[in-house]
């Protein structure tokens, strides 16, 4: 009796003291993916290479949802889809807006990439026309998300979080990570997926895939089959490259919420 008593005692310690780890990683991890899958899913596969069509009003929903998931690191669509039409045509030359041919460093290509992104939308580079067709376009709230109100707003919201359940100083550490999330993922493709991986084109550009079953960055990783077909929805080749956004993409087509495109009978590096 008094053994089942303290094994309660201690299971329910236990309890109460993971209860705020848990709490922080399903945080982190929920912010991870939620991000992650609104930059391929809507900036990057839809706004960037058009790899379906969707009504405007769905469209000013991935918006919201983008912004609400990425949070203070919020980027436009637009401005992200500019860039990366941008890194494709221009992949690796000196035009390229990040290749890690032309930086000593992950830190310095993002700060180029930041001087180029806030550029664009700005608009004070003048972008050539082929980068500029049927673009997610919402101008008014792309200021708004953009600005510095909502993203102290977001900052301010993470910060409370981890106040509430953070036991630890370490926990405070993952903070920077969720400030700059969307940044983040794209420097991991941007300068790792061009430096350390496998090939399974031959292409004029070093993008590489990073692993051959790329759970963590929902298929982005799979980079050297993205430049070889870059408006094809499904960045998995072989049968062991799985693209975990793939399957929510064929549901929302069955569904109506977006239309997949008749794919183009050949691919070149530089499509979009």
């Amino acid at each position: 009796m008094v053994r089942r008593c303290l094994c309660r005692i201690f299971a329910h310690h236990y309890k109460k003291e993971l209860l705020p780890y848990m709490a922080i990683l399903i945080f982190f991890i929920a912010h991870h993916y939620l991000s992650l899958f609104s930059q391929t899913f809507f900036q990057h596969r839809y706004g960037a290479h058009g790899a379906f069509t969707m009504s405007k009003g769905w469209e000013r929903f991935f918006f919201i949802f983008t912004w609400i998931t990425e949070g203070s690191s919020y980027l436009s669509p637009r401005a992200y889809a500019i860039m990366h039409r941008m890194h494709h045509a221009y992949a690796d030359t000196d035009k390229d807006p990040h290749s890690p041919l032309h930086h000593k460093n992950v830190f310095a290509m993002m700060w180029a990439t930041k001087t180029v992104y806030t550029n664009i939308f700005e608009r004070k580079t003048e972008v050539e026309p082929r980068f500029t067709k049927n673009l997610p376009d919402w101008d008014s709230f792309d200021r708004f998300a953009h600005s510095w109100g909502p993203r102290i707003f977001w900052a301010a919201a993470y910060t409370a979080f981890y106040i509430y359940f953070a036991t630890s100083w370490w926990m405070f550490l993952l903070l920077p990570i969720h400030f700059t999330i969307g940044p983040i993922h794209g420097a991991i493709i941007n300068w790792y997926a061009h430096k350390y991986g496998y090939k399974n084109f031959q292409l004029k550009s070093t993008a590489v895939n990073l692993m051959p079953v790329d759970i963590i960055m929902l298929g982005e990783g799979y980079h050297n089959n993205h430049h070889k077909r870059a408006s094809h929805p499904n960045f998995g080749i072989r049968k062991y490259e799985l693209d975990p956004v793939y399957p929510f993409i064929k549901l929302f087509n069955a569904t109506g919420i977006i239309k997949l495109k008749k794919l183009p009978e050949k691919f070149i590096e530089t499509d979009f």
